[in-house]
């Protein structure tokens, strides 16, 4: 078993508060020495990124404001025309209080007018932990701001679900400390992050009492296998995709995915319109005999369902797959066949629904988009790729990995086909449901980048074996 990387780690904001207490434990002083290095590492931050500017930070009563504080402090020994504007007082006898106890400089009211008059904007108000709307006049300072840098989140971004609370600004540079949060991967959220820094300030050991089970996807979080000097056909997996009879170009783009992203064999099982699938690749086959004797053979274990199919077709084909027993990639027909019916999915080892499929299927997944995903991979027993510009991938247990690989150019019909596809060769190399989901919409994502402006879904299977080939050197590279 191999080692995730921590680089790849997500801790909701109450997971980080159970580390931050847990490092602050080990010593008298804990809390406020982690203090000091966040807002050390917030000042540095502000003078790699620029000349001195006049600078406002703006704070809020909690330990996101005491960061605030002591930013401002160094940078103000540096040299730079800092001012602060108080939210509200830190609580007495806290961190925050000595933080700001210790700030000398001038103190400005918290209005928009100061924000306007600064050239940098140092946003400490609230943080990842927020949990009501910002609005009133701290929306409006922020608001009004030419410049931010945001102290761990912006204010207003949910650190959990990346949901935007009332108002939040789109921050040139976010600073965030130990770990990255699911939100500052998520939409909306993802896109007032600006520049992400992670900066280490001291928590060392492993997290006790907390149980990591969100990840950033890439390389490193899964590993494409290695193929060895006896590798073959059948040792790299056999997929098969169910053809449709009449939408026949869905099919052969999940197929073209599947070949793409090195399935040793890739067959269409087509009992209707079999002539229109031959005039396609030589090195794709095509089956006319009915579903029911091509479960026969043993070896085809993985099975694309739902690209191109009717719901005839559909209802058809789904059950027999999972009575056989097969791991089955299911997406698009095979999800708007179980619209308000998620038993019909019950037994299937990835669904693949893009967000219209998705509330079909299991209702509006609302703002908390990672936490529905989880709840509907739980509901039907397999592995829930939610896709998006922000693709999360869910598994049963509450796993989830967040993807932040992917270009806009991606969305051009056909590109979920490919992806389906690409799933279901990873499924059948061996990895794990959960494993070959995420592998799969980062290869498709790395595709569409290296495809570039303007891609079409035929574009991006023969990009597959370079994205294939840099995920494997990026987790060498990790050795």
């Amino acid at each position: 078993m191999y080692v995730i990387p921590d680089r790849l780690e997500l801790l909701t904001p109450g997971q980080m508060a159970l580390v931050d207490r847990a490092a602050a434990a080990a010593s008298p002083d804990g809390l406020y020495r982690l203090m000091e290095n966040a807002g050390r590492a917030v000042a540095r931050a502000a003078m790699r990124a620029g000349p001195r500017c006049r600078t406002l930070v703006l704070c809020g009563p909690g330990n996101n404001g005491g960061d605030g504080y002591v930013a401002a402090r160094l940078l103000a020994q540096e040299g730079w025309p800092v001012a602060v504007a108080s939210l509200a007082s830190p609580r007495a006898g806290s961190a925050a209080e000595r933080a700001a106890s210790l700030w000398q400089g001038p103190l400005v009211p918290f209005e928009p007018l100061e924000a306007a008059r600064a050239g940098l904007v140092i946003d400490a108000v609230f943080g990842a932990g927020l949990t009501r709307p910002v609005e009133g006049v701290v929306a409006e300072t922020l608001a009004a701001a030419r410049r931010v840098l945001a102290v761990d989140m912006p204010s207003g971004v949910d650190g959990e679900t990346g949901a935007v609370l009332g108002f939040a600004p789109a921050a040139w540079l976010t600073v965030t400390f130990h770990r990255a949060k699911p939100g500052h991967f998520l939409l909306p959220g993802r896109e007032r992050m600006g520049r992400l820094e992670i900066c280490d300030i001291g928590i060392r050991g492993p997290h006790a009492g907390v149980e990591v089970n969100a990840w950033l996807n890439a390389p490193g979080l899964w590993r494409l296998p290695e193929l060895g000097v006896e590798a073959h056909k059948y040792t790299r997996g056999v997929v098969s995709v169910c053809g449709g009879a009449q939408m026949t170009g869905a099919a052969r783009l999940s197929a073209a995915g599947a070949r793409g992203a090195g399935a040793g064999l890739v067959r269409i099982a087509a009992e209707h319109g079999a002539d229109i699938y031959r005039v396609g690749e030589p090195g794709l086959i095509v089956d006319e005999e009915k579903l029911e004797r091509l479960l026969e053979d043993q070896r085809r274990k993985v099975w694309v369902c739902g690209p191109g199919l009717g719901m005839d077709e559909v209802r058809n084909a789904l059950p027999a797959l999972l009575a056989a027993g097969r791991q089955v990639v299911a997406d698009a027909g095979a999800l708007t066949g179980a619209a308000g019916e998620q038993d019909r999915l019950r037994g299937v080892s990835i669904a693949t629904p893009h967000a219209g499929e998705f509330r079909l299927v299991f209702g509006d997944p609302g703002q908390d988009r990672a936490g529905a995903a989880r709840r509907a991979a739980a509901l039907f027993g397999g592995v829930l790729v939610l896709k998006g510009p922000d693709t999360i991938v869910a598994a049963p247990d509450g796993r989830i990995s967040v993807n932040d690989n992917a270009t806009a150019w991606l969305g051009t019909a056909g590109s979920g086909d490919v992806l389906s596809g690409i799933t279901a060769a990873c499924l059948a190399s061996g990895m794990a449901p959960f494993e070959a989901a995420s592998a799969a919409v980062w290869l498709h994502g790395q595709a569409g980048t290296l495809a570039g402006e303007g891609l079409l879904a035929e574009d991006l299977p023969r990009h597959l074996p370079q994205a294939c080939r840099l995920a494997r050197e990026a987790v060498r590279g990790l050795a």
